[in-house]
Formats: C-alpha cells, structure tokens, sequence
C-alpha cells in the first residue's frame, strides 16, 4: 500500500495557520504590488526597483534564512506558499527570488560561520542579490561534464570558465560557482567538482539571453577568466561540490512546482471568470457540457499537482532526503505539465481571444516552457525518480 515508503507516515501535508497567514499576506503582496509591474517589467525585460523594494519590506528576501542571519527563519513549506501566490501573479519575480533562496539554502547547508556571515545575510535582508552557476555550453543536466577549473595556488584559488542560462547572471553580487579542483575519476566523474563564491567585480557577462518565457527575468553568459579568489571562498569541502550542486537543485525542484501551480491556478480562475462572462447561443459558455469538462480536469489536475508538491515540501521539512527527492521530482513534471494542460484548456475556452496576448494566457504558456527546462528537465526527473526509486529503495543498481 505505501511501497515505495515505509509507511503512511510518510504521506503527509503540514500545513498549518502560520502557512495560510503567510499565503493570505503574499497573496496581498502580489495583486496589490506586483500586478501593477508585470506589464511594464515584461516589455522591459527587467524587474522594476520598486517591486524588490516591496519585496524587501515584508522580508520575502530572507523567507528561509535563519534569523540570526538575518532571515524570517521560515520553513520550505513557507516558500512553496509564497512562491506560488507570486506565479499566480508574476512568475519571473519568483524566479528571481528562487535563485536567492538556492544561495542562502546552499551556504546555509554547506558554509562555515564566517561564510555565512558574510554572504547569507545581506542576500536575505535584500542588499545584495545571487546567482548560482552550474550550467556550461557543453554541460546541463550532465553536472558532471563541467569544464569550469578552479586550480589553488597557496592562498587562493584561479577559476577560468563559461557559464551560460544563470539566472540574475548579469545583475548578481554574488555567484555561487561549480567548477572542477580536480580531473574526473573516469569511474566517479562527479568526483573533483567544488563550489566557490565569486563576487560580481571579478565576473565578465558576456551576453543577457533573450528567452520565450520569464522575460522579466534576467538569463545570462557569463565569463571567468583567471579570475583570483582567496581560499575561505571554497564552500564545505574541496570535491564535494557536485553533491553540495545537487543537494541546492533538489531543494529548488519543488519550488519550481510550485511556481506552476500558482500559474495554473490564475489559468483556472480565467478560465471560470470568462465561462462566466461571455455567451454563445443565448448561453453563458458555463452552461455548456464540454466547458465543464474542461474546468472540472483542470480542478483535477491542479488539486492533485498542489498535494504532491506540498506533500514533496512536507518530506523536506521533515528531513525525509531519499523519499523527498523521488516525490519532488514527480512534483516537477507533474506539475509543469498539468498546468500547460490546464492553459491550453483555458485557451480553447476562450475561442479567438485564446490566441491573442491581451489574456495573459501565452505568456503563461511561455513561462512554463522554462520551468519545464530549468531546476532539471522534466524528462530527467523521470528518469532520476525511476534510478532513484531502484537504487535506495530496491537495492538494484541502475
């Protein structure tokens, strides 16, 4: 009944009054601050001052940080609720938030004292923004065929490297960068990869990448060249940084998920409102069979997108590693793609409107064709639930 898992215990959803107070003051947040940037910041490709001001302000910089660093000390299913109340709204500004989340989730985790001292705490007060590079031309989901090198000479480290698709890649403080200290073991090539913090004077971006969806959003290429850091900017240990990048990646999986809830849930809701409105026949298009279906699988696969990414956030909490990452990477595709399905729904629903960019729903559309890539593609999660699910829970290497 429970197989995989060890029991029903294991399929919970905490959510508590703190959680729907958090939602309740976001969900303020973004239809009364957001909603008023996100036509002028997706023609300008480019998040407005003003909104990360906003932002700032109600501490959504530091959401997961810990108090002492100065942070709200909340807990991840505090950012799936945040996050998706701001993609029902504005998905490229939860993007931007997401990446600062992974910085102050990684040297949280990872750092020292000093590091965090350092660099967690003017990113989770909002002085400071991150950005976390992992990505090559010639290495995505393949983390291990990194070329990016990091060679110590006595007290620092000399990074040279491309990094390309990093998110706040050309507007960040910080960088948080994977790069290899030693060649590959050809039986471990994830072996000798480690993570540095580069700060932004010492980074070249070499171009903004103009993507189809989350143009708010600042995608980058960026360049290291002999570029010098002192030896303390090494995050944990030397080589453990393909696990540190994979750890920071899993963390982000189900935020991701929920970004596309919240961007299915405001495609449901136009949906319904315009069924409501608009007639055909001497009808309004609610009372036709075929719209109700169409809202009632839209319900489905909202609701059961919602329970498993908030399920995925409960196993997090709980510090339940090996069963979270199978369920966040079913959150991921499920997610993603149930919300495409409810978009092209509500698309049909409109009829001639659906095509048209004044419903918003294209741009929906175009935003989750990046989730659907990023935080690991959705055909990789398939694959890494099914090696995941072999490997821990079956005892069969595959």
């Amino acid at each position: 009944m429970v197989f995989p898992f060890k029991s029903l215990e294991d399929f919970k959803v905490e959510i508590t009054q703190d959680h729907e107070l958090l939602r309740s003051a976001v969900r303020d947040f973004a239809e009364n601050v957001l909603a008023k940037y996100v036509e002028r910041g997706e023609k300008e490709l480019d998040i407005p001052l003003e909104a990360k001001q906003k932002a700032k302000e109600i501490g959504l910089y530091g959401l997961f940080a810990s108090q002492d660093l100065g942070g709200q000390g909340a807990d991840y299913l505090s950012l799936l609720t945040a996050t998706e109340e701001m993609a029902r709204i504005w998905p490229s500004f939860s993007t931007f938030l997401l990446i600062n989340w992974m910085f102050i989730y990684a040297l949280s985790r990872f750092g020292n004292e000093e590091l965090k001292k350092k660099y967690v705490t003017p990113v989770a007060n909002g002085d400071k923004v991150a950005a976390f590079a992992v990505t090559e031309p010639v290495a995505g989901s393949d983390v291990a065929g990194i070329k990016t090198t990091a060679k110590k000479l006595d007290s620092e480290y000399v990074i040279n490297g491309r990094k390309i698709f990093i998110t706040n890649g050309d507007i960040a403080d910080y960088y948080l960068i994977a790069a290899r200290t030693s060649p590959p073991d050809p039986k471990a090539r994830w072996k000798g990869i480690s993570m540095l913090i580069v700060e932004k004077d010492a980074v070249k971006p070499v171009s903004r990448i103009e993507t189809t969806g989350l143009k708010s959003s600042h995608t980058a290429e960026i360049l290291l060249e002999d570029v010098k850091i002192p030896a303390e900017n090494l995050l944990g240990e030397e080589g453990n940084g393909f696990k540190y990048a994979v750890s920071s990646f899993d963390f982000a999986r189900t935020i991701v998920a929920s970004q596309a809830l919240g961007i299915g849930q405001a495609a449901l809701e136009k949906m319904i409102n315009y069924s409501l409105q608009r007639t055909a026949f001497e009808k309004k298009l609610a009372e036709f069979q075929l719209v109700q279906t169409k809202v009632s699988e839209s319900l489905a696969d909202l609701e059961v997108a919602r329970l498993i990414t908030y399920w995925a956030g409960t196993l997090f909490k709980n510090g339940k590693e090996n069963e979270y990452t199978v369920a966040a990477s079913l959150a991921k595709f499920i997610s993603t793609e149930s919300a495409e399905r409810i978009i092209l729904r509500a698309m049909s629903v409109y009829g001639g409107y659906g095509v048209t960019t004044s419903t918003g729903l294209e741009r929906m559309l175009r935003d989750l064709q990046i989730m659907k890539t990023y935080e690991g593609t959705n055909d990789i999660q398939r694959i890494s639930a099914a090696r995941f699910l072999y490997n821990k829970f079956i005892g069969y290497k595959v």
